[in-house]
């Protein structure tokens, strides 16, 4: 009887989803655990070979934790709202959501293109996902509970006094009674005061804009990432060498009315909570890195002739003395009121220029030095000395308050940026306050100095002068003692089409929020994906998007009055939106009212191992934690943390493969255009042969243009194009040239010269992220198809360490399956099953109870490529042993259901059992049966061993010596003789001496 696996998988994939074999229970009396993986965004392009790996790692974990008795949550849903999808929207003109459900579900889209279907191909590799929880952010049941998790946040605030959220109506309680003066909040800066008489006589319009200073979510006008092409705002992570990743197109600065969320608020609990999780040190590191707590002054600097004041906060108060200059960001609020009419024209153009460079771009940058001075003067708070204002985009308006006081004695950026400034207008000499020399550098330490010139800080060093300058500053009330965090609020808006709508609505502009019993407020048709003529965002394009305040409903624009019916919000929330409380959806899926039960979320509490990729280290993971915390001060959520343990899987890195087209300049008549030279593609060994190179290049050159004579190659170089992998021999890596030419990716080349090598063209080889546009990926339904999901499963845990990054290569895929096929024929031979009653050996208890310790402590550690290599041994071992023993091959199909589960169930069934496999107690270890009950004992002569002999180890040492005495070979080394010493160390030695 053959091993088929692709009928064996797909029978017990049946089963698994006829019998729902891996639904979770919200009570039970099992332990809970809770395994997570990273949300998919399900693209047309489907998975590739490396998805799977993470996904697999925790499946062996979800698997193995039922073994152990436990009620596992392995949950798995789509990401499903984004950029992507809208984009193909635009081009395509079909619905995102019609596109969306088609990436999930499979088919032929209306574009006549083959969808595989994500969850087809999950299916395939065998997961053992709750598919009736299955969540996508795109549904109007999910993002209903998005929007009101947003309400939620509108309607606190921040209290620093009890370090919680609470409900906004505690704060205007305390304003109701006393006004803003004794409120310790996390708001806006430079809020007006009022007494609590002041409140009750605004206006409730007046009490609202108030209010929304201290919101948790509110509007404001903020710089931004904004793609004119793509008609949006990205994130940070969107560009890539100040253009939009998806489509490359330009990115500038500009300010917008945005929603922002107070994630700074959380900064300090964010920073303190990643001592309590088991998350790797260096995505804690990224964290700790994109919050920045900083400790130091916030100091305040008057604009000369006028009521404006530049607040900055420095971590070095102690070189107050060292301030040269100041820099302002070149957005800076402030640049466009201090300028004086002079430097207007040069401000302008340089603040202009700066608008087409991102932040990323600004803060990675740091060899180019370029400023405007505004031709203003800030006050020195102890001096008054006239301090120079500049502007240089070396500083960020969203980072501190968008300015510094420089200090180029003790500051290389500002040193590089005084020196290449030097001697024009604005710009002194440099100031030193060590006593150190400056000449050639910076003095940036923080020890080995004294001030110098530095008036009553003198003689001080870095602690003690930080202290006095603190003290000086606030009894001059011109600043003090602060923490400052570079964590920023976070923009919520986008101009996109395919996200969550918000659930607002506007009266004379100031936001309300929609009941919940009125959620969800669902997506609009539209006609065009693309933002208004006018600039507005997409949603603009709505015929019916207008709120009805008294019937409770969208309506149409054309009924708005402003009285009872106002316009909806255009923008919409963005990707991150529906991925920072996904987890908890899970845990109550299906819950019509509220985002899920007290009941389930206190039973499952929060994630125990969440797996998934480390680009997500500050994005993702951050946001989630903040919401998180968040919904626990309002009491939604029982845990501080989310996720309790993370590991990053590595990359599958695809191996690459690379024709090289000949980039060549020719020697010759002006009139010669090099551009209509023929298209050489030349093998990859032969472009080390550069001289001969040239002799094969002026052949092609001599046909092509046989009355040229005079044309000569002069120089040559080569361009590398990625090949699709279909045209090569994976083993001789040699390119089939007729089916290259043909193929609609190379076209250009269909009448291109190839020079081989030995008749052959052989391609280039490269390890490389695997992606499509290298064309260079593997697709797992094709290694399923031909060998089989647990095939696919066991190689890729095999391939190395889950976290290490590891090249594909389909060599390596037979001797897994072969290694399957000799595990079945452990049970199997042609004729049928093999199994038989009889009582194993001791070497085959030894064989099997190594692979149950191997195998529990692997998994345990996350150590599954040596659990792989256990395997083998084992199936070995037992082979050899010609064990085909029940009591041996019934715990082996358990220790091997983790990671190949199809084979696994198949066998279990085999073996006369009814049910799952996957819900069968895991084997326990037994040491007893790993302690050996005999040696072999090297028996030796004066120290030279010369036989050796097994013996059992509870013989004494009496014992011993009578047995190797009376032992023909000893008798045969002794020749009659006596030896003078007989020394025996049972369970070690056995040596006669003389």
């Amino acid at each position: 009887m053959k091993y088929f696996p692709s009928e064996i998988e797909a029978k017990w994939q049946q089963y698994w989803a006829e019998n729902q074999t891996f639904a979770a229970s919200n009570q039970s009396t099992k332990p809970k655990y809770y395994v997570l993986d990273m949300f998919p965004y399900p693209s047309g392009a489907g998975l590739h070979v490396g998805h799977p790996l993470g996904y697999i790692a925790s499946d062996i974990v979800a698997r193995y934790k039922r073994h152990k008795g436990f009620n596992v949550l392995h949950p798995q849903g789509y990401d499903s709202f984004g950029l992507p999808a809208e984009q193909y929207a635009i081009q395509t003109g079909q619905h995102p959501a019609d596109t969306t459900r088609m990436n999930i579900e499979g088919g032929v889209d209306k574009a006549g293109n083959v969808i595989q279907g994500y969850r087809n191909q999950l299916d395939k590799i065998g997961f053992s996902f709750d598919w009736s929880r299955e969540v996508r952010t795109s549904n109007p049941d999910y993002y209903k509970h998005t929007q009101w998790i947003f309400i939620q946040l509108f309607n606190s605030w921040y209290n620093k006094d009890t370090d919680k959220a609470e409900d906004i109506s505690t704060l205007t309680a305390v304003f109701e009674k006393e006004g803003n003066a004794t409120v310790n909040a996390v708001c806006d800066d430079h809020i007006s005061p009022f007494e609590g008489s002041e409140w009750n006589a605004f206006s409730s319009e007046e009490q609202q804009q108030i209010l929304l200073q201290y919101r948790l979510t509110y509007l404001a006008e903020t710089e931004v990432n904004w793609c004119a092409a793509l008609g949006t705002v990205l994130a940070n992570d969107e560009i890539v060498n100040g253009v939009s990743e998806r489509g490359g197109h330009p990115v500038v600065r500009k300010k917008m009315t945005q929603w922002s969320m107070r994630i700074s608020a959380y900064a300090e609990r964010l920073l303190q909570g990643l001592n309590e999780i088991d998350w790797s040190e260096s995505i804690k590191e990224s964290q700790r890195n994109w919050i920045g707590k900083s400790v130091g002054a916030h100091v305040e600097f008057r604009i000369q002739n006028s009521e404006f004041r530049i607040p900055v906060f420095t971590t070095r108060p102690d070189t107050i003395f060292g301030v040269t200059f100041m820099t302002l960001a070149p957005e800076h609020d402030l640049v466009a009121k201090i300028t004086t009419s002079e430097q207007k024209a040069a401000v302008e153009s340089y603040v202009e220029a700066t608008a087409k460079r991102s932040e990323r771009e600004r803060m990675a940058d740091v060899k180019t030095i370029s400023g405007v001075f505004t031709g203003a003067y800030a006050e020195h708070p102890f001096t008054k000395e006239p301090i120079p204002v500049w502007i240089g985009d070396y500083v960020l308006a969203g980072y501190g308050t968008g300015a510094v006081m420089a200090v180029p004695c003790g500051d290389e950026r500002d040193y590089a940026f005084a020196n290449f400034s030097k001697g024009t207008n604005g710009m002194p000499e440099i100031k030193n306050i060590f006593n150190q020399d400056i000449s050639e550098a910076a003095y940036g330490e923080k020890g080995g100095f004294e001030l110098i010139n530095s008036d009553f800080l003198n003689g001080l060093d870095y602690k003690t002068g930080t202290k006095k300058a603190i003290e000086a500053l606030e009894n001059m009330q011109a600043g003090n003692a602060k923490i400052n965090y570079r964590l920023r609020d976070a923009v919520f808006s986008r101009q996109r089409y395919w996200g969550e709508p918000f659930p607002v609505y506007y009266v004379n502009g100031l936001p309300q929020m929609i009941d919940k019993k009125n959620l969800p407020i669902v997506l609009p048709e539209v006609e065009k994906y693309l933002p208004t003529e006018d600039g507005q965002p997409p949603l603009g394009n709505a015929i019916n998007w207008a709120w009805d305040s008294e019937k409770c409903y969208v309506v149409s624009n054309q009924l708005i009055d402003n009285v009872t019916v106002f316009p909806l919000e255009l923008n919409t929330m963005p990707g991150w939106a529906g991925s920072s409380w996904y987890w908890m959806r899970y845990m109550d899926a299906k819950n019509e009212e509220d985002f899920a039960s007290t009941e389930a979320i206190n039973y499952w509490e929060s994630v125990d191992l969440y797996i998934g990729g480390s680009e997500h280290a500050t994005g993702h993971l951050l946001y989630s934690r903040f919401w998180n915390k968040f919904l626990k001060d309002k009491g939604f959520a029982p845990t501080e943390e989310p996720f309790k343990k993370l590991i990053n899987q590595g990359m599958i890195l695809g191996m690459s493969a690379f024709v090289y087209r000949v980039l060549w300049s020719i020697n010759g008549t002006d009139d010669f255009d090099n551009s209509i030279l023929p298209n050489v593609l030349v093998s990859s060994s032969q472009r080390k042969e550069i001289e001969l190179l040239k002799l094969e290049l002026n052949k092609i050159l001599l046909k092509t243009y046989p009355n040229r004579n005079d044309l000569l190659v002069r120089e040559i170089s080569f361009s590398p194009i990625h090949v699709d992998l279909s045209l090569i021999n994976d083993i001789t890596n040699e390119l089939d040239i007729e089916a290259f030419k043909k193929h609609p990716l190379y076209t250009d080349y269909a009448n291109a010269e190839f020079i081989l090598e030995d008749g052959k063209y052989i391609v280039g080889r490269e390890v490389e992220k695997m992606s499509k546009s290298k064309y260079n990926v593997v697709n797992p339904d094709d290694i399923c198809n031909e060998y089989g999901a647990d095939t696919l499963r066991l190689y890729e845990m095999f391939l190395g360490p889950l976290e290490q990054q590891k090249p594909w290569s389909t060599s390596g895929i037979s001797g897994v399956f072969g290694f399957l096929k000799k595990l079945w024929r452990l049970y199997y031979d042609e004729n049928g099953s093999v199994v038989k009653d009889e009582e194993p050996t001791a070497e085959m208890y030894k064989s099997l109870h190594k692979t149950i310790k191997k195998v529990t402590e692997d998994i345990e550690n996350f150590s599954f490529n040596t659990s792989v290599s256990q395997f083998m041994i084992c199936v070995n071992e037992l082979q050899q042993l010609k064990c085909n023993h029940r009591a041996i091959l019934e715990p082996l199909a358990i220790l091997v259901s983790p990671y190949a589960p199809h084979i696994a169930e198949e066998l279990w069934h085999a073996l006369g059992h009814s049910g799952s496999v996957a819900l069968v107690d895991f084997p326990i270890f037994e040491p007893k049966y790993l302690v050996e009950s005999e040696k072999e004992y090297p028996v030796s002569f004066n120290g030279k061993m010369r036989f050796t002999i097994k013996l059992s180890l509870d013989l004494s040492a009496t014992q011993i010596e009578e047995i190797v005495m009376a032992d023909e070979r000893t008798i045969a080394q002794l020749a009659g003789n006596t030896p003078k010493k007989v020394i025996i160390i049972p369970g070690k030695i056995i040596n006669l001496v003389g």
